[in-house]
């Protein structure tokens, strides 16, 4: 019904409102601010280089020379239009929907998922914990983006907790039928796995099936678009969608038809919730996705060589490491002279981030993250990957290569 969540949205008066508005640290309010606190959060996200950089990151297929397969980007926006329709029929806090939707993948490493599992098995080895684009995603709005302020000095987003809590809550890999909020704002640290507690908030929740309703079609869509699906594929979705033969599969009707069967399915006592109907549809085309698409033998050659760059990207920054400081310095200035452009990159980083700069008279105010001991420094360098954009990657793995 519409408006009946009103009563749960996070609005003032909700008794979870402090917890949700919460942040580190006091921020800078301009005295004739109009924004609310979520849109305060939605705007400096908007303005952050992670957010940027979405434009140039794969969402499930590798095609720069194509302006129309989803990006990263893209998929963001769609995230943000769907749960801004539900959220707005429901009656829940658009702002903070839109906040959560935008900044949901700013953890998302170069090449999709395929980085991903990449920079995981890298992680698992040298630094003996997992990687998920989820928790990357508050660590890099938490401790890596930077906004300059009115005294043109650099300090992180310093973004509310509900939002922080939204995007590594988001992970759109559910099967259940309803999602409803946990009742407790809890430490983020203590995420240990993607989907291990719901979000806090109604408007999270909506985000995270948002993403589901969002890729589920659209990679049908880009699929097609490509030709990996010959007609025999492409009549059996047609059969799972109830498409008839001279219907056009179209995904902008498949969002439709979702948001309005979780419009009408919802309520504060279920939860955010599809139809048995929807849900059995959505689970064939996961299943149908995941046969046809995501495992498409075209697809091998692409991975093996985005595992390739970013192994070689790691693996040349790690051999400058040592235990002394200077040596590091040495060995980095040596490395520059072959990769000027990944060396002076990685230099930069560094200097943002690490205890070893002398801060006094410059602009940086935001936390320091790295300490130089070897499990920081693999950690700078893993940072520093996952911030990339496919195209800088490649960049920097060709300069690797070339003489």
């Amino acid at each position: 019904m519409r408006g009946s969540f009103k009563s749960v949205a996070a609005f003032k008066g909700n008794k979870n409102w402090d917890s949700m508005i919460k942040r580190e640290l006091d921020i800078y309010i301009r005295p004739n601010d109009l924004r609310s606190e979520f849109a305060r959060d939605y705007t400096r996200i908007l303005h952050c280089n992670a957010y940027r950089r979405l434009k140039h990151k794969t969402q499930v297929f590798f095609s720069p020379s194509s302006d129309h397969v989803c990006t990263r980007s893209e998929h963001v926006s769609y995230v943000d239009s769907i749960s801004n329709t539900i959220a707005s029929y429901l009656g829940l806090n658009t702002e903070l929907t839109r906040a959560i939707a935008i900044a949901h993948d700013i953890g998302h490493s170069p090449f999709g998922h395929k980085g991903e599992r990449v920079l995981n098995e890298i992680c698992m080895r040298d630094l003996g914990e997992p990687f998920w684009h989820e928790k990357n995603g508050v660590h890099f709005v938490d401790d890596i983006e930077l906004l300059e302020d009115d005294k043109g000095e650099l300090k992180n987003l310093n973004l509310t907790y509900a939002v922080r809590d939204g995007i590594i809550s988001h992970c759109g890999e559910i099967d259940e039928r309803s999602i409803k909020p946990r009742e407790e704002p809890i430490n983020l640290i203590n995420y240990t796995k993607p989907n291990q507690y719901s979000p806090y908030t109604w408007e999270a929740c909506v985000v995270k099936v948002s993403d589901k309703i969002s890729y589920i079609g659209r990679d049908l869509e880009d699929a097609l678009h490509l030709g990996l699906l010959d007609e025999q594929r492409i009549q059996e979705l047609k059969e799972i969608l109830g498409v008839h033969s001279e219907e056009t599969l179209n995904n902008p009707n498949l969002i439709y038809e979702l948001i309005v069967d979780i419009c009408n399915n919802s309520s504060v006592e279920k939860g955010i919730s599809f139809s048995e109907e929807k849900l059995k549809l959505i689970d064939k085309v996961k299943e149908f996705n995941y046969k046809n698409i995501y495992s498409h033998p075209r697809l091998d050659a692409s991975n093996e060589y985005f595992k390739i760059i970013i192994n070689r990207i790691y693996d040349t920054l790690k051999a400058t490491y040592s235990s002394d400081m200077n040596v590091v310095n040495y060995n980095l200035d040596k490395a520059e002279k072959f990769y000027p452009h990944l060396i002076s990159s990685f230099k930069d980083w560094l200097y943002k981030y690490s205890s070893t700069t002398n801060r006094i008279g410059t602009n940086l105010k935001n936390k320091v993250i790295y300490y130089l001991n070897e499990s920081d420094y693999s950690r700078s360098i893993i940072d520093f990957i996952a911030g990339m954009t496919d195209n800088f990657a490649i960049n920097m793995y060709n300069e690797i290569l070339s003489f």
